[in-house]
């Protein structure tokens, strides 16, 4: 898959077959569609070409309701590598690129810049100023530049029954398995590893501070969570605590993971965590003792959960 950065970049004399939407997540109702569009193209021998866009129209046009998202575009990317897409094409969301007509962006992305030949898209698709555009308006379109439209049927989106918006939900109330089940792969969090005041270490539990430097990634519901990672080319669990640490007086919100069996220096790695299973609320203990005996039965129910849960 080759990833472009804008679709002005965009250029190729074959005929293409498209689809366009922001895809937070990846997740099965995406797939579906992608799907049929990389079969459809093989058959029809023509390149798939997925348009998206970033930032997230919302977080243009609606900065005020801010948006946490299930993938940072890095993320989005590295999940669409593994579809068979030919090319992803990242444009940037803008006001201005707000205000194109749906007769605009048809002719200028579409038509010229993609060189499409067919479209497919997901039911009751909306683009273009104001939304205005339609399959209505699409298919006009069509006929007027030679291209043809299939829209994926409300029943077959319904018998995925998945969307972005019930996967942040499900994160927000620490429900991982409905999310992952959705997603069809472990929700994940990555960042970079950065110093911290190294209280972990000294109760026997040493942690590796995660620091997430997307703003817009939705951080799930605080608490602790069982997790795995790669790392030294080797699959490693353990538990991680998303929360303000109120035993020890915290003050601000962190992201801390404790790898079982695994005690090397990870300072300034950047490490993808993995979320398996959400273990319990954060709550704050009256002494350290009191917490370290909980994160002993933490560990105990995480190594359980490891030892026993086929895990995809």
């Amino acid at each position: 898959m080759k990833v472009i950065e804008n679709i002005v970049n965009f250029s190729t004399n074959e005929k293409t077959f498209v689809t366009i939407g922001t895809f937070d997540g990846v997740h099965f109702g995406h797939q579906k569609i992608i799907e049929k569009l990389v079969l459809e193209a093989k058959k029809a021998k023509r390149k798939s070409v997925l348009l998206t866009f970033f930032p997230h129209p919302r977080m243009v046009l609606q900065k005020e309701a801010s948006i946490a998202l299930i993938n940072t575009i890095d993320e989005r990317a590295n999940l669409l590598e593994k579809t068979g897409l030919d090319y992803l094409v990242i444009h940037p969301f803008s006001k201005d690129f707000s205000r194109m007509t749906a007769l605009e962006f048809v002719r200028d992305f579409l038509v010229n810049q993609l060189n499409i030949s067919k479209l497919i898209i997901g039911y009751d698709h909306h683009f273009g100023k104001n939304r205005e555009g339609n399959i209505v308006q699409l298919t006009e379109y069509s006929h007027l530049y030679d291209f043809t439209v299939e829209e994926i049927p409300a029943q077959d989106i319904d018998d995925v029954s998945v969307s972005s918006t019930k996967i942040r939900r499900a994160l927000a109330t620490g429900n991982l398995n409905t999310a992952n089940s959705y997603l069809g792969y472990h929700f994940m969090l990555i960042g970079r590893v950065v110093n911290g005041k190294k209280l972990g270490g000294k109760i026997g539990y040493p942690t590796a501070n995660i620091d997430i430097k997307e703003s817009y990634k939705l951080i799930p519901k605080t608490g602790v969570y069982v997790v795995k990672s790669t790392l030294e080319n080797s699959v490693v669990f353990g538990m991680m605590n998303i929360g303000n640490r109120p035993t020890v007086n915290g003050n601000h919100q962190t992201i801390e993971v404790h790898f079982f069996d695994f005690n090397q220096d990870l300072y300034h790695q950047k490490l993808t965590i993995e979320l398996l299973y959400f273990l319990r609320d954060e709550k704050k203990f009256e002494t350290v003792d009191l917490l370290i005996i909980q994160l002993k039965k933490d560990e105990k129910i995480a190594r359980d959960y490891i030892e026993s849960t086929p895990l995809f």
